[in-house]
C-alpha cells in the first residue's frame, strides 16, 4: 500500500483532472442544456476534494508541515491548474 504522501499526490493530480472536467461539463449543462455529465463530474469532483482535504490534514501531522505549507497546499486545490503546478515543480516533493 502507498505511504500517505504518494496517496497524497495521486489524489492532488485525479482532484485537478476532475476540476478541469468542469471545463467540459459546464457548457454543455448551461448552453446545450445537458445537465447529467456535469451532476456526474460534480460527485466525482466534490468527493475527491474532500479525500485531497482528509489526507492534506494526514500529511499535515505526520510530515509536521507548518501551517503556511499546509494552507498554501490547500490553496492549490482552488485554483485550476494549481495542483498540476504544483507537481510540476515538484512543489508537493519539497513540502515532504
Amino acid at each position: 500500500m502507498p505511504d500517505k504522501f504518494s496517496l497524497f499526490r495521486k489524489i492532488a493530480f485525479i482532484e485537478g483532472c476532475s476540476y478541469l472536467l468542469f471545463g467540459l461539463t459546464m457548457p454543455l449543462k448551461y448552453f446545450l442544456k445537458i445537465p447529467q455529465p456535469n451532476y456526474i463530474v460534480g460527485m466525482a469532483h466534490g468527493i475527491l476534494f474532500i479525500a485531497y482535504c482528509l489526507l492534506l490534514l494526514q500529511v499535515w501531522i505526520e510530515f509536521n508541515w507548518k501551517f503556511k505549507r499546509a494552507f498554501l497546499a490547500f490553496l492549490v486545490s482552488l485554483l485550476p491548474f494549481g495542483t498540476f503546478w504544483a507537481e510540476k515543480k515538484d512543489w508537493f516533493s519539497t513540502l515532504k
